[in-house]
């Protein structure tokens, strides 16, 4: 089941029942809209349909996405999907905003996870961002680090299911790389996607930088933009109640559904709504 709540003063939606159904070339890659039109033809009712970019979360790459880009491509929407380096925040959200000047008109940011980090500080100041979509993700506040967040709430098994990697930088110090063990991997992330699909994703994991999850957000565009969010119910990697805490912080429209985390690859059409109600409440 699925459930929406208003924010923002907007008022709250009716329960539907969940619908179940790019990559990066460089920084970046484009989608075009649906049957192979440009994004200059992608017009409704006389405005330009804002294109959206996706931003992934840790232990996922820009394929996490390939069912809602299908989904919004099919609808009409231009879609870019940016490849997350997962360093940290701030050098993750200057390589997303070198994205974002290079798409030109109103854009409508999504994030995954922790690349809600990402878009929160990449978006801030910049006009053409016109809403932001939280999919099972977070929304830090200046101050904030992902695991403060993740600790703040009981539920999370992602500590138990990590598999660190330490490595030399160039300077000479040592880093530490986070995945997630294979054996875990569907269990912990993915449990309701098909096993072999599931497979598939823990073996193309891109792994998250240990400090990102403590480096602390320097902004928030969501205290100036309309945001979105959905609240995955069977999440074993960011509490429910964390993602709620933050959404209803933000004031953010929000949707609660019984998913996991890896809620765009099980429901990308639900995924897709949520970004479409975005794009359209925020049209001029």
């Amino acid at each position: 089941m699925v459930s929406i709540k208003g924010g923002r003063g907007r008022p709250a939606a009716s329960a539907v029942s969940a619908l179940t159904a790019g990559l990066a070339l460089g920084a970046f890659a484009l989608a075009g809209t649906a049957d192979g039109a440009t994004a200059a033809e992608a017009f409704a009712n006389g405005r330009t349909r804002a294109t959206v970019v996706l931003e992934h979360g840790a232990f996922a790459d820009g394929s996490s996405w390939n069912g809602v880009v299908a989904a919004l491509r099919a609808d009409g929407y231009p879609v870019v999907a940016a490849a997350n380096p997962l360093r940290g925040p701030a050098s993750d959200a200057a390589a997303l905003r070198t994205v974002l000047d290079h798409v030109k008109g109103p854009k409508i940011l999504a994030g995954h996870s922790y690349g809600g980090n990402v878009i929160s500080q990449a978006a801030t100041d910049d006009p053409e961002v016109k809403a932001l979509v939280y999919v099972a993700a977070f929304l830090p506040a200046p101050g904030e680090s992902a695991l403060e967040l993740t600790n703040r709430y009981p539920g999370s098994t992602l500590p138990d299911a990590l598999d660190p990697v330490d490595y030399r930088q160039a300077d000479g110090s040592t880093a530490t790389d986070l995945y997630i063990r294979q054996d875990t991997f569907r269990h912990q992330f993915a449990a309701d996607v098909p096993a072999g699909q599931a497979a598939q994703m823990a073996a193309g994991q891109r792994p998250v930088a240990q400090a990102a999850l403590t480096e602390k957000a320097t902004s928030a565009a969501w205290l100036t933009k309309p945001s979105w969010a959905v609240v995955t119910t069977r999440d074993l990697n960011i509490p429910a109640a964390a993602q709620r805490f933050m959404a209803e912080r933000a004031h953010a429209e929000t949707t609660e559904v019984a998913a996991s985390h890896s809620v765009a690859v099980s429901h990308p059409r639900l995924v897709a709504d949520v970004i479409e109600r975005a794009a359209r409440a925020t049209a001029h």
